[in-house]
């Protein structure tokens, strides 16, 4: 009998090890890029927004923009980052680096979908109803999610948080 439990004990720890991996390991969080985690905390903060919790959303944003400088100085110019960079200043408060970032972005991929909706949701914010008309215009063809979220935001039917 003490056989048998000794064998399924191990049998159990073998198996946990195989099922937690992470857990033996240390967990993989270390092995994720900067802009991995960014994106995650972007997550974390819309999802704080949503429950108008800004300031837990905006502590996840600040950490956010530091991982995505860091990551855009040891890999420049993706434009994914940039739109994440733009993003999270522009939730910030802070439009004109907003603005410089997604501009920068468009230049390296004038069709990210991504940062023609956030610019465009951005030229609403600062009453430049044109621009952001322009960053629709440039997603009118793509039949997607980013499109129909910016005309919801021109035409009012849907307010952008900032």
């Amino acid at each position: 009998m003490k056989k048998l439990f000794l064998i399924l004990f191990l049998i159990f720890f073998s198996f946990n090890k195989t099922v937690y991996p992470a857990a033996s390991s240390g967990g993989d969080a270390s092995s994720k890029s900067n802009y991995d985690k960014a994106v995650n905390l972007i997550k974390s903060a819309k999802n704080y927004e949503k429950k108008n919790k800004i300031e837990k959303a905006n502590k996840r944003y600040e950490k956010a923009l530091k991982l995505l400088i860091k990551e855009n100085k040891k890999k420049p110019n993706q434009p994914n980052t940039l739109n994440y960079l733009g993003f999270t200043t522009r939730k910030l408060g802070d439009y004109e680096n907003g603005e410089k970032y997604y501009l920068q972005g468009l230049q390296i991929d004038p069709n990210h979908k991504g940062i023609n909706e956030y610019l465009g949701e951005l030229y609403v914010v600062t009453n430049r109803i044109d621009l952001a008309k322009e960053r629709l215009d440039v997603l009118k063809n793509c039949n997607c999610e980013e499109y129909a979220e910016l005309k919801e935001i021109i035409e009012g039917k849907k307010k952008s948080k900032y």
